[in-house]
């Protein structure tokens, strides 16, 4: 089997990317296939692992790797449909139910202390169509060297440009998968599949 045979024969999470970047295939296929990702793979098994309360792995950011934030950056990656039904029930509860675990008054979309992962909130809202506006005027208030209560003691700048800078995963030597995660998570499978 040739490269591109073995990128068409993988899960509709990557199948559809391929389709899409690597080949001639009408727009209607690539959404076909596309639409895939929540009903078949990677995608359905990591929506099916959302738990009642409408988070992931018990937890917003932690544990890594099977967190709600994990979990929607994957999906996010997948390229799970954003308008699809399946998209919005997910979506749906966690504005109420993931809460940053320092702070419970503080909900996912709102953003948290962090840039790094104020960028992945900012990344994964408004690719959900979430209202991010919050974490977004956070950023801008520190650009102008204003202090934003989120931001208070933090110098002047640092914020949003280490939120630019994070929009994608997080890479810190030495951390990766250990032996305390659940291997048979599917983020943990994804990861893997995709790097």
């Amino acid at each position: 089997m040739d490269v591109m045979g073995w990128l068409l024969d993988s899960d509709p999470a990557l199948r559809w990317q391929v389709m899409r970047d690597l080949t001639d295939a009408p727009a209607e296929e690539v959404a076909a296939e596309r639409s895939r990702v929540a009903r078949e793979g990677w995608g359905a098994q990591l929506l099916a692992a959302q738990e009642p309360d409408g988070r992931w792995g018990g937890g917003t950011f932690f544990p890594e790797w099977t967190s709600t934030e994990s979990s929607l950056r994957l999906l996010y990656r997948f390229g799970l449909d954003p308008a699809s039904d399946e998209a919005r029930r997910a979506i749906a509860p966690v504005h109420e139910a993931a809460r940053w675990e320092y702070d419970p008054g503080m909900r996912f979309f709102d953003g948290e202390v962090e840039p790094c992962i104020n960028g992945r909130a900012v990344a994964i809202g408004s690719y959900f169509g979430q209202d991010v506006r919050g974490i977004v005027d956070a950023g801008r208030a520190d650009d102008r060297g204003d202090r934003h209560p989120r931001v208070e003691g933090r110098p002047a700048g640092l914020v949003a440009a280490r939120a630019r800078l994070s929009l994608g995963p997080a890479h810190r030597p030495g951390r990766g998968r250990g032996a305390a995660e659940p291997l048979d998570h599917p983020a943990c499978a994804a990861r893997d599949a995709v790097g």
